[in-house]
């Protein structure tokens, strides 16, 4: 048979055969049928197969003796064309999926004064009711009565002794307290002597007799309270815990005019805390989150007093 020449075309150095073989598909490799009507997880597992037995041209490779081999980026190309052109899409390896810690989000910021060591009482205590407007009578008599206590006591013990002042004291309401003979004053001395001394506990029965009288004058202990602030509370804006202050001017002429009408124990480092405590003042510190929480708060409430004011 003679040797096949070959021929230039025009179309460029492209060589050709002028022998063509009687069968067409005489060359042609007879790609396997595609598996049909099969369950996605056993057609996935044919296509990897497929895929792997395609990019792999070696006998050793296949040999579980062999050393693994470093894969050339042309050949794996020219394998995923290869994959194309018979019919199988290359399939994508997945990596495991990998369990990602749970972010824990940090602790909001706080006063400087509320430490990791805080008692979680006197942490929720800031958190929840310090700087926080109040209204009720009886919610601002049981404030007035630990303000006064901050001379004998801290924080973190009138917060862990709270049920046993309520207790004591009536759950606070001043027309109970204002009752309060010297027969129970004894009492109390005896059996509660480490709670408060005996001229702070006459100190808080006098302080409620005299809030009545405030009540009938005003209409509420909170009106004569909030009116020294022009029913708003004052916004501090303090950076630092150094900057806060132990008493005012204004707390100066609450103090003044409270001892003029009877009150007792009311100097103006009890009623600055008083006011600090009861939202009269927002003395969170900038950086603290409640700083701007307690002034949205003091919008909400007063929003509300307005109108059942207005109705």
């Amino acid at each position: 048979m003679p040797q096949p020449s070959p021929i230039l075309k025009p179309a460029g150095n492209r060589v050709t055969l002028d022998y063509v073989p009687k069968h067409k598909n005489h060359n042609r490799v007879k790609t396997p049928p595609r598996p049909r009507n099969l369950p996605p997880q056993i057609l996935n597992a044919v296509t990897e197969s497929n895929v792997s037995l395609n990019s792999t041209c070696s006998s050793d490779s296949c040999s579980s003796n062999s050393s693994p081999k470093t894969v050339n980026p042309a050949t794996a190309t020219a394998s995923r064309r290869s994959a194309n052109r018979n019919g199988f899409k290359p399939v994508r390896v997945v990596p495991d999926a990998v369990d990602v810690a749970t972010t824990v989000s940090p602790p909001p910021k706080r006063c400087e004064w509320i430490t990791p060591h805080s008692d979680p009482l006197y942490t929720a205590f800031h958190d929840e009711e310090w700087g926080v407007p109040v209204n009720n009578d009886t919610k601002l008599f049981e404030l007035l009565v630990f303000s006064q206590a901050l001379a004998e006591h801290r924080w973190s013990t009138i917060l862990n002794q709270r049920d046993i002042f309520r207790k004591l004291f009536e759950n606070f309401d001043p027309s109970s307290v204002a009752q309060f003979t010297e027969k129970k004053l004894l009492t109390l001395k005896i059996n509660d002597s480490s709670l408060l001394s005996e001229p702070k506990l006459r100190a808080i029965v006098e302080n409620a007799k005299q809030l009545l009288k405030v009540q009938r004058e005003f209409g509420s202990f909170s009106n004569y309270c909030w009116r020294f602030v022009n029913h708003k509370p004052i916004r501090n804006e303090f950076r630092y815990g150094r900057q806060v202050p132990a008493k005012t001017p204004k707390a100066e002429v609450i103090s003044k005019d409270m001892m003029r009408r009877g009150f007792q124990c009311v100097g103006p480092t009890v009623v600055y805390s008083f006011m600090q405590v009861a939202g009269l003042v927002n003395d969170h510190l900038l950086t603290c989150s409640r700083h701007q929480e307690c002034n949205v708060t003091t919008k909400n409430e007063f929003k509300t007093e307005v109108k059942e004011v207005t109705k």
